[in-house]
């Protein structure tokens, strides 16, 4: 078996006049958060057609039963950021298998207002190392489990599907220093 992979990134974001904001559009499942100190601040909402049917960019090809969806369709936001942020993008294996507070504690081990690009590669790698080993535990109620539950399914475990974890830090870029 291949180890978990993740990757990450330094983030700097320019600000125009008094805004210091992050744009995002984002389609189906994978998702993304932004974690300020030990409080999310923001997290993407999965986009679904019904239970485990992720909206997906897709060509039909006009074939009976597949759904299409398009880039139109992508969930758009603004947020306003501040130094200090860290912004975790990731796949929904790990969103499926970690649940918030999981992700922001492994996120402590990096120091907000200088991360260097050591603390990010070991706390992405760690939230995909985490979130595969819960992903195969069978007796563990991960948050796919606990969504399977609210939807009649008996399901109890992990949910094995692609990891991937991309990490940036919103670093000073403001002349004001806030």
């Amino acid at each position: 078996r291949d180890p978990p992979r993740s990757y990450e990134a330094v983030v700097s974001t320019q600000s125009t006049g008094e805004k210091k904001e992050v744009s995002a559009a984002n389609l189906g499942d994978s998702g993304f958060m932004v974690v300020r100190g030990d409080v999310v601040v923001y997290q993407s909402q999965e986009q679904q057609h019904y239970f485990n049917t992720p909206y997906q960019l897709s060509i039909s090809n006009n074939r009976l039963g597949v759904i299409q969806d398009r880039p139109s369709d992508a969930d758009t936001t603004t947020i306003s950021i501040q130094k200090g942020d860290l912004i975790v993008m990731a796949t929904d294996g790990l969103f499926d298998n970690m649940f918030q507070q999981q992700i922001v504690e492994r996120l402590q081990i990096i120091d907000r207002f200088a991360p260097t690009y050591e603390a990010l590669k070991q706390a992405a790698d760690k939230l995909a190392a985490d979130a595969r080993n819960l992903a195969m535990d069978e007796d563990y109620m991960s948050p796919f489990a606990m969504k399977a539950q609210h939807y009649g399914l008996n399901f109890r475990g992990g949910k094995l599907d692609d990891i991937t974890v991309l990490l940036a830090s919103v670093v000073n870029c403001w002349e004001d220093d806030t």
